[in-house]
Formats: structure tokens, C-alpha cells, sequence
């Protein structure tokens, strides 16, 4: 970072996530850096039937509800989706009413902080989260039950008219 950085650059928190979704088991992988270099890591494990897209949303979610509860001004996250990227940024519009619903949420939690953007990064750039979201969706965490956590339900889930609460 240049000396001579913008204001919106001070501060600013960087985010990384992956996630990855299979018949069985979904999860991701969070990496929360704070601007003074220390990390907050991540691996969730959703204990719930979902789409690929709705893992995506679910992640999105926690991380910004994380980042949120710690009280961040300035976040910059970083995702592989372009799905994720294209309709958060407003590139996409969202086509069907569950990803519409997602959208909604996401944006009142994005209007928490007074900067958020995020960007498209090529896979290998989310290698820490990347091995996280793998730590979460293997048998790894039931032998350190003091390292993570599992969502049983999901905490915004928006088919069949469900609201998320």
C-alpha cells in the first residue's frame, strides 16, 4: 500500500471465502484479516440440504455478519463466485425469487459499513479459505470439537416463502 493511500484504503478490513456444496455435506471456508495483519479463520460446516448458489449466499451471509458483530467499518471481500460478485456488485440482477431474497439480505448487511466492495479473484488467490471450507466439510471437525462449529439450520434460508427467521 502507497503512502499516500485514499482515505477509503485506511482501515480497510480484507475478506476471503470459499465454500464448496455436495449431496452429502456443505461448508465454507472464512479468512477475516484485520488492517494491523492479524487473521480470523473460519470453517463452517452447514448442516443442511442446499444448493451450490444458496451455500454461496449462506457464506456470504456469515461473513458479513461476522464482520458486522466486530464492529468493521471498511471491508473489502474477495469470492471466486462470480455469481456472488456480479449480483452484490449490480453487474447481475437476480432471475429467480429465491436469489432475489438473498440479495435483499445481503444488501441491508452490506449497508452496515461505510465502505464495502467486493472483488473476483481467481481460485488460487482463496487458497487459505479454500483449504478451510475443506477442513469444515471432511470428519476433521468432529475430532476438534473446541476448533469449529456446525450451523444446524440455516439462519436465512428463502425457499417455499420461508422468511429466514
Amino acid at each position: 500500500m502507497e503512502e499516500d493511500s485514499s482515505e477509503n484504503e485506511k482501515g480497510m478490513w480484507k475478506l476471503s471465502i470459499d465454500w464448496s456444496c455436495c449431496v452429502s455435506e456443505s461448508g465454507a471456508g472464512l479468512v477475516l484479516t484485520s488492517p494491523c495483519g492479524w487473521t480470523l479463520e473460519y470453517a463452517l460446516r452447514f448442516g443442511f440440504k442446499a444448493t451450490n448458489n444458496e451455500v454461496e449466499w449462506e457464506a456470504l451471509i456469515a461473513e458479513l455478519t461476522i464482520a458486522k458483530h466486530l464492529e468493521v467499518q471498511k471491508l473489502e471481500a474477495s469470492s471466486d463466485s462470480q455469481l456472488i460478485v456480479g449480483l452484490t456488485s449490480g453487474e447481475y440482477e437476480a432471475r429467480k425469487e429465491t436469489m432475489g431474497k438473498y440479495l435483499v439480505h445481503v444488501q441491508s448487511l452490506k449497508s452496515v459499513f461505510q465502505v464495502y466492495q467486493i472483488l473476483k479473484v481467481p481460485r488460487a488467490e482463496n487458497a487459505r479459505a479454500d483449504l478451510l471450507y475443506k477442513l469444515a466439510t471432511t470428519g476433521e471437525l468432529e475430532k476438534k470439537p473446541n476448533c469449529a462449529s456446525r450451523l444446524s439450520r440455516q439462519a436465512y434460508y428463502f425457499r417455499d416463502g420461508a422468511d429466514g427467521h
